[in-house]
């Protein structure tokens, strides 16, 4: 039963950024789990410990990943309330501080290449040139907090701008960046309580025009950025008409069966490189996939946004975000989050996100 409260509190937002740090921490396991390409092995890991309920998020066993030391280099950025230029040089300088965070948290190549580039504080510093490979999930998994930021309809163009430029800082591809706002952007629905079968078709509809134009308005590598755009759309459509969500209605169609081997194989088809979960434009497929199958559910989320043989913790790291906001923590066992590694700075980022955007 979908027991979904109405209004959005503080609460909300804590639950939203502590629990996207508890679902990175258990999809990673300390690396095991992420290089782990079996969802059948991690479940039977799984089961060994004892299940899910049972699981003490602490340190050392189970630090936070890359993901969340970069989620909340963005959020610590964004609730300095600067604006413009000024916010993306903050959010260069926090990516820049981030990489010093790395020790056993297993950052991407793409991520650590581009950062090393940013020059926070000179003129457009925040930018990095086109990549052609630079199609990974890293900004997507870092960006829900701009929805959180800009949870309103009517912000949604600076939810859009802001998405897109800090992910290119890192991201500088379509797949990428479009992954960033895909993430944003579903933190944001998930505010507003936009039915989740809707939330494909508004990104393709409402947010990537709106990110065309700030690629196109910018001029910045504009002609290579053109060349590649289309793919993003193309697998998000795809998707979509596979779930029966074109009409963003639903009802959604699920294969039958749909257990952790045949989810392991959907997730792969879903990407461009094998691992699903891994790009910008699979690692938010899987999390609303995980959020349309699992509702109200945390272990179901878990099984299917954390517990599966691709990028897991950065699909956990976006589906709990966006639980977070739709349910709280009703139903999470205390111990998969009260002492999660860095739950203070979580919990202060989203008191500071959530008193900007009322």
């Amino acid at each position: 039963m979908d027991k979904r409260p109405e209004a959005v509190t503080l609460e909300h937002y804590k639950a939203a950024m502590v629990l996207s740090g508890a679902g990175d921490a258990l999809g990673y396991r300390n690396g095991s789990w992420e290089f782990n390409f079996s969802g059948p092995d991690i479940h039977s890991e799984l089961q060994k410990l004892g299940g899910l309920e049972k699981i003490k998020v602490t340190l050392p066993e189970w630090p936070l990943s890359d993901d969340t030391v970069l989620h909340l280099a963005t959020a610590e950025a964004l609730v300095t309330d600067k604006t413009g230029e000024e916010l993306l040089h903050e959010v260069a300088f926090h990516y820049v501080k981030g990489m010093k965070d790395m020790n056993g948290r297993a950052p991407g190549n793409t991520t650590m290449f581009s950062v090393h580039k940013l020059r926070p504080g000179k003129e457009e510093g925040y930018r990095v040139p086109y990549n052609p490979r630079g199609a990974g999930c890293g900004a997507a998994m870092r960006s829900m907090c701009i929805g959180l930021r800009y949870p309103k309809p009517e912000q949604l163009s600076s939810l859009v701008h802001v998405a897109v430029e800090t992910g290119r800082m890192t991201h500088h591809h379509p797949i990428g960046y479009l992954g960033s706002v895909a993430s944003a952007l579903f933190a944001s629905y998930a505010i507003q309580r936009r039915p989740i079968a809707s939330w494909g078709l508004g990104l393709i509809k409402e947010a990537c025009p709106i990110a065309k134009q700030v690629v196109t308005d910018s001029g910045f590598a504009v002609e290579e950025n053109m060349k590649e755009w289309d793919t993003f759309t193309e697998k998000w459509q795809r998707y979509l008409d596979e779930r029966g969500l074109s009409n963003g209605e639903g009802p959604v169609i699920w294969p039958s069966p749909y257990g952790v081997a045949e989810r392991d194989k959907a997730y792969k088809s879903f990407s461009l490189s094998g691992w699903g979960g891994s790009c910008g434009h699979d690692a938010p497929m899987i999390a609303l996939d995980a959020l349309l199958g699992a509702g109200s559910d945390w272990e179901e989320l878990m099984n299917r946004a954390a517990f599966h043989g691709g990028d897991n913790d950065s699909t956990a790291v976006i589906a709990c975000c966006c639980w977070g906001l739709l349910y709280g923590t009703e139903g999470v066992p205390k111990g998969n989050y009260s002492k999660l590694e860095y739950r203070a700075r979580l919990d202060r980022c989203a008191e500071q996100l959530y008193a900007l955007s009322h």
